[in-house]
């Protein structure tokens, strides 16, 4: 069963967030109160490109299951510490398709966007963790597994032990690419 492990929301441009009791998504924003929380894209970088784009990435969803794999190889990262918004466990973040919906919790719903583009403040916050949360699949493409992104649909609380529900977008669907 899918579910949400902790969530995780700070103000300004933070690499890791504190991990909350709960959080509120905002219909068309994001997190409340969390530096990402906009309907413009709010990081930095592409603000520096075109501030007027909207934000894809509102809130940042990372599965367990990579800090259990980080944790084996040496890293210590405890959750909140990758920047995320909502840790889950027990569904393929990855595999979703772009435009995948996620009911978290009882009204919270997020449309996936596409992937967490990592960037060198991974590497600032531990040595190594870059090359850790990037790989190569067998025809030797990038794989980014730093989590995904996505848009609120729907605002509403979420906390630890919320339920993820999955509904996935008529077919064909399209794999995620970084946003």
């Amino acid at each position: 069963m899918a579910t949400v492990i902790t969530v995780s929301g700070a103000p300004g441009h933070r690499f890791s967030k504190p991990v909350q009791g709960s959080i509120r998504l905002l219909k068309g924003l994001g997190v409340e109160g969390d530096g990402h929380c906009g309907e413009t894209v709010k990081h930095r970088s592409r603000v520096a490109v075109d501030p007027t784009q909207p934000n894809l990435r509102q809130v940042h969803l990372l599965h367990a299951e990579l800090l259990d794999e980080l944790n084996a190889a040496g890293f210590e990262v405890a959750p909140g510490q990758m920047g995320e918004n909502v840790l889950t466990r027990g569904i393929d973040l990855l595999g979703l398709p772009v435009g995948a919906r996620l009911r978290l919790g009882a009204e919270a719903l997020v449309e996936i966007t596409g992937l967490r583009n990592p960037c060198a403040q991974i590497e600032a916050f531990r040595p190594g963790l870059l090359k850790a949360v990037l790989g190569r699949d067998e025809q030797g493409r990038l794989v980014r597994k730093a989590g995904i992104m996505g848009v609120v649909l729907q605002g509403g609380d979420i906390a630890a032990g919320d339920a993820i529900a999955v509904t996935l977008p008529a077919l064909p669907h399209r794999a995620l690419e970084r946003v």
